[in-house]
């Protein structure tokens, strides 16, 4: 069905990139796949939670295939190359889009369209022998690709954006995790397990809480501070009328752990 691995199991599903011979370089069919599979997910009410990692010990994802896609794209016109590259935002849009949190297995180097899709993730759990690499410039190209000029700055503030983006270096997990750009870095047998946990613990919990907690992250990048303040009003206010808030208040004066249903 995919090119990549998928399956789920106690509500997390799990994307695992799989052409380690090739550092699980991405082609045009896995770039198509996963932009339909994150759009599919928003209706999908058995995940609430998702993991992508790679396979193999070297990558999580090396970026476009050298031949399958940069070979391949070459010699067609300047509307076949903006196709393309609508397609490969649209999987970052969807990422963002979709209602459920996203933890990326970093369990090696994530690369050009590989590091874009790590940080299109809301969580970042990296190997400590792992390496981020936006190497955009270093092959000709903008630093500027799949929505990376928009998130990165959100993510590690415009300079240090701009440094990786322009500069196009390698950034060692140390690095990454002092700057903001992962969130744990840990020994590389310790990556999926506890990516697993974080998922599962996120899946158990009031996941329409969750969901709406990311989507006011996302969308109050572009409000002014009492637009922010008042959708957080609107939301909140839902919110404290929602199941899972009166789970909370219930089992708290039975003092009992709540189970939320994510309503």
């Amino acid at each position: 069905m995919y090119d990549f691995n998928y399956q789920v199991k106690d509500s997390v599903a799990t994307i695992t990139l799989n052409r380690p011979d090739v550092l699980n370089a991405l082609t045009l069919e896995i770039y198509a796949q996963l932009r339909d599979l994150f759009e599919t997910l928003r209706y999908d009410d058995d995940v609430k939670a998702v993991i992508i990692t790679g396979a193999g010990e070297r990558a999580f994802c090396s970026g476009g295939d050298v031949h399958k896609i940069i070979g391949a794209m070459l010699d067609r016109d300047m509307r076949a190359h903006l196709e393309f590259c609508r397609m490969t935002g649209a999987l970052v849009r969807n990422m963002r889009l979709l209602q459920k949190p996203i933890i990326a297995a970093l369990n090696g180097m994530a690369a050009g369209a590989g590091a874009v899709i790590a940080i299109a993730c809301d969580l970042r759990i990296m190997a400590d022998d792992a390496k981020f690499a936006f190497l955009f410039t270093r092959v000709g190209l903008t630093g500027a690709d799949m929505g990376a000029a928009y998130l990165l700055p959100r993510l590690i503030g415009q300079g240090r954006a701009l440094e990786l983006l322009m500069l196009g270096d390698d950034v060692d997990a140390r690095t990454a995790e002092r700057i903001g750009l992962v969130n744990r870095s840990v020994p590389r047998q310790q990556v999926l397990p506890l990516a697993r946990a974080w998922a599962e613990r996120l899946a158990q919990g009031p996941t329409f809480s969750i969901g709406m907690t990311k989507t006011l992250v996302n969308n109050e990048w572009t409000m002014d501070v009492g637009s922010a303040v008042e959708a957080e009003a609107q939301a909140q206010a839902l919110m404290m009328m929602g199941e899972d808030h009166r789970a909370f208040y219930e089992t708290f004066v039975a003092k009992r752990k709540p189970e939320f249903k994510g309503r």
